[in-house]
């Protein structure tokens, strides 16, 4: 049996769902109510916090707040039962991350776990990886981090020099990752190494999980334009992990890497969607307020954020009612499309905002000036945070060079684009 629980009570999720002729609108008004209910005290203040450019946020606040989630059953809802899940349909889910995004609840900080590395071991990983692993992640006692991108390959996967090789009963690792998300913050990281020396691109890679906190793992955070730092670089110097922590055979790290990110551009990105829409709302509004709609090229391009936004939402309906024809195709079109909406959102804020976005508040530093040059002291508002986090849109979770190649090769059946 799975429950799941209302604002006053808590009820069989079958015979709820069954009792009522429209199961959806009383499912969004049991998310609704939970989350009024429980964003209230120390957790009202998390309102809005956290999420790309602003990570560093309230994160032992939030991360409390996930573990709050976890206690009440709204962790992992669309995982099956037997891995501590609740079996929430897709449509559900939808309704869940819809909800939270509409109550401002703040940014979840186990992302990474519960959407990419959960599902993919349901899906690639041993029993006893499952027993491990899953409900660490479901209770939120273990962050992961993804080991995919490096220095000389980039969103280019398959270009990974990372290597490792079985000593006794570990699989010993060299080699250097970036931009690792919230490394510095987790306790593991899956990551793909080349275990078959000699080999190329695709072929000898396998999928590792791997402790970070060893002698073998140095972790560099990076600053940002904005002047905080969520990602890392990542250096293995003869890590170490179990020999059985490998996801499926040695060599099948493309196969499960690529299963990843199938997960990774899901159901989430509807709730993602519905914060895109309070953001270009709120611009909508500043744009009333200080006349800057009354300009006709603004008013334009707010229309047009508008309409690509309605675009967005109906292109991730479509892949997730499974009407594609190619997963990877579609993954890399909704990729494209949020990513340069996004980063259009941010340049299209600083036109409504005008010459005051050009000018940083008050230094919080005493007797320093607010320097773009010195980012420990540059406090950005909305706005300017927006404007530069979204340079990086188009460039992590694979960038826009790499969906459009990944779409003119596997989707259209163009010639491959020439590779050193």
């Amino acid at each position: 049996m799975t429950t799941i629980n209302l604002a006053d009570r808590t009820v069989d999720l079958g015979e709820w769902a069954a009792a009522t002729p429209d199961a959806a609108t009383v499912f969004a008004t049991a998310v609704r109510d939970w989350l009024e209910a429980n964003l209230v005290g120390d957790f009202a203040e998390l309102r809005g916090r956290g999420g790309p450019g602003s990570e560093h946020e309230f994160f032992a606040e939030r991360l409390e707040w996930d573990r709050h989630l976890a206690a009440a059953g709204w962790t992992c809802l669309g995982w099956p039962l037997a891995h501590g899940g609740r079996g929430a349909t897709i449509e559900q889910r939808i309704i869940f991350h819809q909800e939270y995004a509409r109550a401002n609840a703040p940014a979840r900080v186990n992302h990474l776990g519960e959407e990419l590395l959960g599902p993919t071991l349901i899906e690639y990983g041993t029993p006893a990886q499952q027993e491990r692993f899953l409900p660490h992640i479901v209770n939120v006692t273990e962050l992961w981090a993804q080991g995919y991108s490096e220095p000389g390959a980039g969103s280019d996967l398959a270009g990974v020099a990372t290597s490792a090789k079985l000593d006794g009963g570990d699989w010993v690792i060299n080699g250097q990752k970036i931009w690792t998300s919230l490394a510095h913050l987790s306790q593991w990281a899956f990551v793909i190494a080349r275990t078959e020396k000699g080999s190329t691109r695709h072929k000898g890679l396998s999928f590792l999980l791997v402790p970070l906190d060893q002698d073998g793992v140095t972790i560099r955070p990076i600053q940002q334009i904005t002047g905080t730092s969520e990602f890392n670089e990542v250096f293995f110097d003869d890590a170490r992990t179990s020999a059985d922590l490998i996801v499926g055979e040695p060599g099948d790290g493309w196969k499960v890497a690529m299963g990843l990110l199938q997960f990774e551009r899901g159901v989430s990105t509807l709730g993602q969607q519905v914060g895109f829409r309070r953001e270009l709302d709120d611009l909508i509004a500043l744009a009333r307020a200080n006349g800057a709609i009354d300009n006709p090229e603004i008013a334009g391009r707010l229309r047009r954020a508008k309409v690509g936004l309605m675009a967005m939402e109906a292109n991730a309906r479509r892949t997730l009612a499974g009407d594609i024809v190619s997963e990877a195709g579609a993954a890399s079109v909704t990729k494209l499309l949020w990513g340069n909406w996004h980063r259009d959102l941010g340049e299209l804020a600083v036109a409504v905002v005008g010459a005051p976005s050009l000018v940083g508040p008050p230094a919080t530093t005493e007797g320093r000036a607010n320097d773009i040059h010195d980012p420990e002291n540059v406090e950005l508002d909305e706005w300017q945070r927006l404007l530069l986090f979204t340079r990086a849109d188009t460039i992590y979770g694979g960038s826009n060079e790499v969906q459009r190649n990944i779409i003119a090769e596997r989707v259209l059946g163009l010639p491959r684009e020439a590779r050193a």
